[in-house]
């Protein structure tokens, strides 16, 4: 710890005074090796109370004689007369702001959340108590009254009355009127000021409160505001108050022995009508564990609390006789009641999980803390403790959840509330748009610590700089890190747990962050034509490629079923070239914005132009002279349907495929625009219109098609033929027939050829019926009359 000369505080003494604090608004980080010599002289108690309560006694609360309520003065600020420039140049005059007004504006617009308020209140007392500790490093009699530092919060939920007190540095009157009667003028600023100018000065300067406008926040639920504030340097305690609408406050010392505080500052508010439900002490701690639960000093609350004991109760007499008969031993009978007090309660803690050493923190504190922040139940599949330092310096702890979250889905929905950001440990906001965490990753929980953050007035918004996005790189590293560290780890199957919860959220990174694909990549998973039932990576698809195999092949279908059993595999399972299967609807959009990995592209099965690395040109070029009249008669034929007809090395077992143009849609990215709400039909039309009409000449109806172009190119037959043919490649090939019913016909007519007379039974014999039954039927002889042959019959 850095210890200053006397000669140095003199110098900051003399520009600053006491350094009021009551236009700060946040809190400092703790001088965590400063220890103050001597005894404590004085413990702070209850304003209400002139000690601590016994449990064994019950006590109501009494505010009769605690808060002040005083007489209303004239300010004694004294206006000062500006002097008027020279004629020569023209008269000058000194923008003045109206008091009203801008109250006005700090209580209505500054701040979004009424919460707030305590939040900056508690914030200011703690910067009080910063400033008393550095200043007494050099000077110890600035805690001779008393050396407990910590903030009390005490309330009259029945009159709707707030009490902080606070055992800092307290303000003269003087401050109290440069201070708390100038908006915007900030003790802390003067404070840090003055450190900067002494040369001497190397303590942590990290009070923050340098808006000056954290006060009047308190205007924010309260109607009237009194502060009580004594300096260790003055023998005499003040009173300053105000109301929300007026235009001037008093100031007056405060004589009453009753109200006397040994050092520090006493706020009282009186809150409006509206706005009384804040002086629940439940609501209270609520908001002090939320805002303020890692101030570095201890908090305590005003807590009804209560404890069990038995007493006698009085028996009815009847059944006391009848115990009597029963047992002869004397018993007297008890119940057990609840006793209520009120005590001081500790309600933050000093020492936040993210600024202790990473090695001496155990997992189960880890997860401890990540259940209790933000209401989970199950255990994190991962957890990052790391300090930044550089450029920018900040702490965070980062989880990745069991389980995506239930109830709305935060791919769709940025604004979530799992960062939680602080500034030197003071609660700022957990409600981003991007700013520190992009979309794809809003999944990911925890909490970042910063002195850097470049935050408006209110503290609530956090403003685009150099240093945000310095912030936001490093956090999506060490995210990514860390489910990196699940993908590598021995247990497959909790990387398939992430993968099942959070796998739509990666590959929407992969559209939406260029700059992340190298590490997006390796954390993809798939199915694919040699890995059906278990997903693969990226890697494990590399690693299984073919010596001659360039290109990383894919296809993408709405199941694994229909993708196993497309013809557009054929040929690739017969040379045993693996196919990945894209099976999600935002699989094919990823796949296409990555391009690439590790030097291979991916390449669609289902477009034009497949290069499979074995192409034989004079093969080819046998193949188009034998079978360019079928091409071209089947093109004639099928109009603009197809932009052309073209001999297919994918096919084996299958007569044609329908393939779509290298620079079109697929046939299942078709079928998913056309299920859009408000889908553009004019585009779809644009990006369908290429398609090509691929044959198999070695298959048995691609020959007879062949033979009847050669022979009779206007058979009807011949043509019917070539029409079933398309509307069965579109149906195999995935896409979706224009007039389904036309489709239908055809099949039912050719089923009806096929079938004709397949099974029908052969003519049977006919035979004469007896007319009487049992009776044979006579028959007559038939007369045949001789023929002549040869002249002789």
């Amino acid at each position: 710890m850095h210890r200053l000369s006397r000669r140095s505080v003199s110098t900051i003494l003399r520009s600053t005074g006491s350094a009021s604090r009551y236009g700060s608004a946040a809190t400092a980080v703790p001088f965590s090796d400063y220890v103050v010599d001597g005894e404590a002289k004085f413990r702070w108690y209850s304003v209400l109370t002139t000690g601590r309560e016994i449990p064994n006694k019950t006590k109501q609360l009494n505010l009769k004689h605690t808060f002040f309520l005083g007489t209303r003065y004239e300010s004694t600020a004294a206006e000062s007369d500006s002097s008027s420039s020279p004629p020569s140049v023209g008269e000058k005059y000194e923008y003045q702001a109206e008091v009203s007004r801008l109250m006005d504006l700090i209580v209505n617009s500054l701040y979004s959340n009424k919460e707030v308020f305590l939040r900056e209140l508690i914030s200011n007392a703690s910067d009080a108590l910063d400033k008393l500790r550095f200043l007494s490093v050099t000077d110890s009699e600035l805690l001779k009254d008393a050396t407990d530092l910590d903030i009390r919060i005490q309330t009259d939920k029945d009159n709707g009355i707030i009490t902080i007190i606070d055992s800092g540095i307290g303000m003269t009157r003087q401050e109290l009127i440069d201070c708390l009667g100038t908006i915007a003028q900030s003790g802390t600023a003067k404070f840090l000021k003055a450190l900067k100018d002494s040369k001497d000065a190397g303590a942590d300067n990290n009070l923050i409160g340098q808006f000056g406008v954290g006060f009047y926040s308190a205007f924010l639920v309260a109607d009237r505001v009194v502060v009580s504030t004594k300096s260790p340097r003055s023998d005499k305690q003040y009173v300053w108050e105000g109301e929300a609408n007026a235009s001037s406050y008093t100031i007056r010392e405060d004589t009453d022995p009753e109200n006397h505080i040994p050092r520090g500052t006493r706020l009282t508010l009186y809150l409006k009508r509206d706005d009384k439900g804040f002086a629940h002490p439940e609501r209270i701690q609520k908001l002090v564990k939320n805002y303020s639960q890692f101030v570095s000093f201890p908090i305590y609350t005003w807590q009804e609390k209560g404890y069990t004991k038995e007493v006698e109760v009085d028996e009815d007499p009847a059944e006391a006789k009848k115990d009597e008969q029963d047992d002869t031993t004397e018993k007297k009978k008890t119940k057990t009641v609840v006793e209520k007090y009120w005590d001081w309660e500790l309600t933050n803690e000093t020492q936040p999980i993210w600024l202790r050493n990473p090695k001496e923190v155990s997992t189960e504190d880890y997860n401890e803390f990540y259940k209790k922040t933000f209401n989970e139940y199950l255990e994190p599949l991962a957890s990052s403790h790391f300090t930044t330092e550089g450029e920018v310096e900040f702490r965070s702890i980062l989880y990745v959840p069991a389980i995506a979250s239930t109830g709305k889905d935060d791919i769709v929905n940025p604004k979530t509330k799992n960062i939680r950001l602080y500034v030197k440990r003071v609660f700022i906001s957990d409600d981003f748009d991007g700013e520190l965490f992009p979309r794809y990753l809003s999944f990911v929980k925890g909490v970042v610590d910063s002195n850097d953050l470049p935050l408006n007035v209110s503290r609530e918004i956090l403003q685009e700089s150099r240093i945000v996005r310095i912030m936001r790189k490093r956090l999506v590293r060490k995210a990514f890190d860390m489910i990196l560290g699940i993908s590598m780890s021995e247990n497959r199957e909790d990387y398939e747990k992430f993968w099942d919860n959070f796998g739509k959220h990666l590959k929407l990174g992969c559209i939406e962050d260029r700059e992340n694909h190298k590490r997006i990549a390796p954390l993809l998973r798939f199915f694919s034509s040699q890995s059906e039932q278990e997903m693969i990576s990226l890697d494990e698809y590399v690693e299984n490629m073919k010596p001659e195999q360039k290109d990383i092949y894919y296809i993408a279908s709405d199941s694994v079923t229909s993708a196993r059993n497309t013809p557009f595999l054929e040929r690739l399972l017969e040379k045993d070239l693996e196919v990945l299967f894209l099976v999600d609807p935002i699989d094919e959009i990823a796949i296409q914005n990555l391009k690439s990995y590790k030097e291979k592209n991916f390449v669609d099965i289902t477009k034009e132009d497949l290069d499979l690395g074995d192409k034989n040109e004079e093969k080819e070029k046998n193949m188009k002279q034998e079978f360019g009249q079928t091409c071209d008669w089947i093109k004639k034929r099928l109009g603009d349907k197809v932009a052309s007809v073209q001999i297919s090395n994918r096919l084996s077992s299958s007569p044609c495929v329908l393939v779509s143009g290298k620079f079109g849609w697929s046939a299942n990215m078709e079928r998913l625009m056309k299920s859009q709400t408000v889908g553009d039909m004019s585009s779809l039309e644009f990006m369908r219109g290429r398609r090509v009409f691929e044959i198999n000449p070695e298959h048995e109806i691609i020959k007879n098609l062949t033979a009847a172009c050669r022979s009779n190119q206007d058979d009807e037959d011949a043509l019917r033929a070539v029409d079933l043919l398309y509307d069965a490649a579109l149906v195999s090939s995935g896409y979706t027939p224009e007039d389904p019913a036309q489709l239908g016909g055809k099949i039912y007519e050719m089923m009806g050829m096929a079938l004709s007379g397949k099974w029908s039974s052969p003519p049977e014999i006919q035979h004469p019926v007896s007319s009487q039954p049992g009776i044979p039927e006579t028959l007559e002889a038939e007369v045949v009359e001789p023929v002549e042959v040869d002249g002789q019959k």
